[in-house]
């Protein structure tokens, strides 16, 4: 029986949430982008910036039996950097995940997340109930914004 655990991530974790992302990144979101934009993602997430990104948003972790498989983090208004190991997709981390940043985002009196969303994870967020709201096109890498209202939602 596997034992998912969401707890917010500390500065040990860089390492391990860099890799998480560098992994969905050229696995899963290498299906929707051109590899020009994926490099250029993958250098805004290596261990030292994810570290310095955990200095400036509530940053999560998920792990699996121990082992770190997905991220999330809460920036004010923003879910940001939502990422799962390509080997745990669809087992439910990625909404876990984001129930903790929607948690947080609530103690934070927050009523409306946005989030900006690639292609890939359009489907996803939409199952759980953000709507688009608007897009950003920028050196061949398509954004999506969707938002969510916490305040008339069921938590």
């Amino acid at each position: 029986m596997t034992c998912t655990i969401i707890r917010p991530a500390v500065e040990a974790d860089a390492s391990e949430v860099s890799r998480v992302i560098l992994a969905a990144l050229v696995t899963s979101n290498a299906q929707d982008y051109p590899a020009s934009v994926i490099e250029r993602v993958q250098a805004s997430f290596t261990p030292n910036a994810v570290l310095h990104l955990m200095r400036q948003r509530q940053m999560f972790v998920a792990t699996v039996d121990g082992v770190l498989v997905g991220t999330a983090s809460l920036d004010g208004h923003a879910v940001r950097s939502v990422f799962v190991d390509p080997l745990h997709q669809g087992g439910g981390v990625g909404r876990q995940l984001l129930a903790a940043v929607e948690q947080a985002a609530r103690q934070a009196g927050v009523i409306r997340l946005r989030v900006p969303s690639s292609v890939t994870a359009e489907g996803f967020y939409a199952r759980l109930g953000y709507i688009r709201v608007g897009e950003h096109y920028q050196d061949q890498e398509l954004t999506l914004i969707m938002e969510r209202d916490l305040e008339h939602s069921v938590q």
